[in-house]
């Protein structure tokens, strides 16, 4: 009699604990699910922050501020008289793709492109005839400086298609890029002379009225 008791007690504290290592199981495998939930929504969000960078840079430099439209180009550009650089291309364009690898790889590019010009590379054409001086094809770049004149002057080596750029054409562009920028340096610095001779001037004469 207390042989069958003392086996039931036993049977039954093993049930017990095989109850709790099943429930203990369970919890465990539910924090798992749920640490694994986390981390992939973290992951998840991360991406889509990289993919909004990406989408606005399109692979010609992730580091590069990038306006999403000519408008907000334009008014950045009047903001901060800065020049914008304005970048015709197309994804199954394969002249596009390799002028881009290029233009993202080039170091001097690259930091230019950061920190002297107001940004923007568009998929699809403007309304603004001016940024198709010669048609609208790709790839084509053309710069707009501050005083909001189109730079049809600023030319590749291409006689059939003035604004367009070869990989072998780094060079050039960034050759070019330095002459918007100094260009636009000098007009600032001859403003900023006219005004204060301007000024001195007045001042002058109004010493010699005295």
């Amino acid at each position: 009699m207390h042989l069958h008791h003392h086996e039931y007690c036993q049977t039954d504290r093993a049930e017990e604990q095989s109850w709790f290592s099943r429930f203990t199981f369970v919890i465990m495998g539910r924090w798992c699910v749920y640490a694994l939930l986390f981390f992939l929504s973290c992951d998840v969000s991360m991406q889509r922050k990289k993919k909004v960078v990406q989408t606005l840079s399109r692979g010609w430099g992730d580091d590069i501020t990038w306006v999403q439209t000519y408008e907000e180009g334009l008014s950045k550009m009047r903001a901060s008289n800065k020049p914008l650089m304005v970048i015709h291309h197309l994804e199954e364009c394969p002249h596009s793709q390799a002028l881009k690898k290029v233009f993202a790889e080039n170091k001097n590019i690259q930091r230019m492109a950061q920190s002297d010009f107001i940004m923007l590379n568009l998929m699809h054409e403007t309304t603004d005839a001016n940024l198709a001086p010669d048609g609208r094809y790709v790839p084509r770049i053309l710069f707009v400086d501050p005083s909001m004149t189109v730079r049809n002057d600023i030319t590749g080596k291409y006689h059939n298609r003035l604004y367009t750029y070869q990989p072998d054409d780094a060079d050039l562009c960034e050759y070019l890029m330095r002459l918007v920028e100094w260009q636009r340096a000098c007009c600032c610095l001859a403003r900023h002379t006219s005004t204060r001779i301007h000024t001195l001037s007045q001042s002058s004469l109004g010493n010699l009225t005295h």
